[in-house]
């Protein structure tokens, strides 16, 4: 079993000076925001830096979608700031405020305490050839996937060094509670509560149709090695979106729960099935012919 820590929410008064704004990347409305919080903060003798992350800041505010706030994710939870998420587009599962919310949620981040919630994050590493690549973390999911032109992986999957099944599919998705409304979703797995301490596994196109996602305590250690044949000679790897490694044959990926989490700044305006009916339009109607 791995070590792990637990996701939990609770209310903090966050003492601001200095602030790290990150914006969506050539993005000129992002921009735009930036400025307009940036001089917010100085009138309030809170200085800030542009797209930079660092020890010593004491909030990050990411203006963008839950991309933008994904690809900070790693940094932010390892520096152990806390982050409040705007959404310059539609609602996101993470960056859940609106434009015209931002300067409201800022002032009251200055007057009173905060909810945060502490998201779980996985941490992987690739085995090959004896040697270990360094870790890596995701927020939402880890995914061994096949190339476009290539045929299904077999991917033997080990819990806890009990040998579990290996899987014909497309790939594997291993993701945390608050991957499980990404590219889990999409895959046929579970919605899983944020609060919750779990690692899914859940089979891109599996051949077997018994081959069904599985729930997992987050305290295990997940070993997946892959098995080429005469038509797939590699897999990849990759991590929130982002393609880290190729797999070789008798390569293993090793998953198990970081030890530290994203610290996400959460508004009391909306709770998680608020924005769940939101995103995934739950109770709305079909449009009248």
């Amino acid at each position: 079993m791995s070590s792990t820590v637990q996701s939990f929410r609770v209310k903090k008064l966050l003492s601001l000076k200095r602030v790290a704004i990150i914006t969506k990347l050539d993005d000129e409305r992002s921009d735009k925001h930036a400025a307009r919080v940036s001089q917010w903060l100085k009138q309030r003798n809170i200085s800030s830096d542009l797209n930079h992350i660092e020890a010593g800041q004491d909030m990050i505010i990411v203006l963008g979608g839950d991309g933008t706030l994904l690809h900070i994710a790693e940094k932010a939870a390892r520096y152990a700031i806390p982050v409040l998420g705007i959404n310059l587009g539609n609602l996101g599962f993470l960056t859940e405020l609106r434009e015209d919310e931002t300067f409201a949620a800022l002032q009251k981040i200055l007057n009173t305490s905060v909810t945060i919630e502490n998201r779980l994050m996985l941490k992987c590493s690739l085995l090959s050839q004896g040697n270990r690549s360094s870790s890596r973390y995701a927020l939402n999911d880890i995914v061994i996937s096949k190339h476009v032109l290539d045929r299904i992986l077999h991917l033997s999957t080990r819990i806890d060094e009990e040998y579990i099944t290996t899987y014909k599919a497309d790939g594997l998705i291993f993701s945390s509670p608050t991957g499980s409304t990404a590219y889990n979703l999409s895959a046929g797995g579970p919605l899983v509560y944020p609060g919750l301490a779990t690692i899914t596994v859940t089979p891109i196109c599996p051949f077997m149709l018994s081959s069904r996602p599985i729930l997992l305590p987050a305290d295990r250690q997940i070993v997946t090695r892959f098995d080429s044949d005469n038509y797939t000679e590699h897999g990849q790897v990759i991590i929130d979106g982002q393609a880290l490694w190729e797999m070789k044959d008798g390569d293993e990926l090793e998953i198990v729960t970081a030890t530290h989490g994203l610290q996400l700044v959460v508004s009391s305006a909306r709770d998680y099935f608020t924005i769940l009916r939101n995103k995934l339009h739950w109770g709305v109607s079909a449009p009248k012919q």
